[in-house]
């Protein structure tokens, strides 16, 4: 449930459209539902205006189904990242109307309309297509939570003359997510031509001394370019959810 929704429930309730009983058992299921394997927080959309989002790694097939089932009956949009292709396989079987991303390991269920909720439009900077499934759960995320998204891909430092040539799009973005791997330099580059706020991303990708993504970590902690922000390794998702705060109007 979200304003919206709650605004119309209660104005029907005024109303005399609906009983006090039929208003009771509408809003009994916030602020959360136990579902004995979790319990979903219905309240969230009301408090931060986006609903829970499914962290699918770890969970069990059986454990997604019913969190998804619980929160497509409440109506929300539904997002689980890091949901593996054979999980989704079964999960589109059950849910047809839904959609999977096998790049960013996205699975997502509309069932309200998004709503433009950001100010300006949000940059996904991908170093390289080694990056891409990070950048493409930034993207993904990014979308879902209501913002116009633009993705440059493949513009890392080894042949920087590509993503100077895209400065038009650097220049017009209000919120630039850059997601790098192996020294993780792209970041400063970036955040050293722009004024907008610049979120990092440092990826698993690498060889052996880039030790699964940390090497491009503390480099994107040490960039030399003011006001970069820096998130987990691989948290495409992450990164997209501070832009959406970032980048919310209002």
């Amino acid at each position: 449930m979200n304003s919206k929704d709650l605004t119309r429930l209660l104005q029907s309730l005024a109303d005399g459209h609906i009983s006090v009983e039929d208003g009771v058992n509408q809003l009994k299921k916030l602020p959360f539902e136990d579902l004995g394997v979790a319990q979903i927080d219905h309240h969230r959309e009301l408090r931060q205006g986006v609903p829970e989002i499914i962290l699918g790694e770890s969970k069990s097939l059986d454990q997604l189904k019913t969190i998804i089932a619980a929160m497509q009956r409440n109506g929300s949009n539904i997002l689980a990242t890091r949901v593996d292709a054979e999980k989704a396989t079964a999960l589109c079987n059950q849910f047809p109307e839904a959609e999977y991303n096998v790049d960013a390991r996205a699975f997502c269920l509309i069932q309200q309309k998004i709503e433009n909720s950001g100010a300006g439009k949000i940059l996904i900077v991908c170093a390289g297509t080694s990056d891409l499934p990070v950048a493409k759960e930034a993207a993904i995320t990014a979308r879902m939570l209501g913002n116009e998204v633009e993705e440059l891909v493949d513009v890392g430092v080894a042949g920087i003359h590509r993503l100077l040539a895209k400065s038009d799009q650097l220049q017009k973005a209000a919120v630039i997510i850059v997601v790098a791997g192996m020294e993780g330099a792209l970041p400063s580059v970036v955040g050293g031509l722009v004024a907008a706020p610049v979120i990092a991303v440092p990826t698993s990708v690498g060889y052996g001394a880039a030790f699964g993504g940390i090497a491009a970590l503390l480099g994107m902690l040490n960039s030399c370019a003011s006001g970069v922000t820096v998130v987990n390794i691989d948290n495409g998702f992450g990164a997209a959810f501070a832009a959406n705060r970032i980048n919310r109007k209002g």
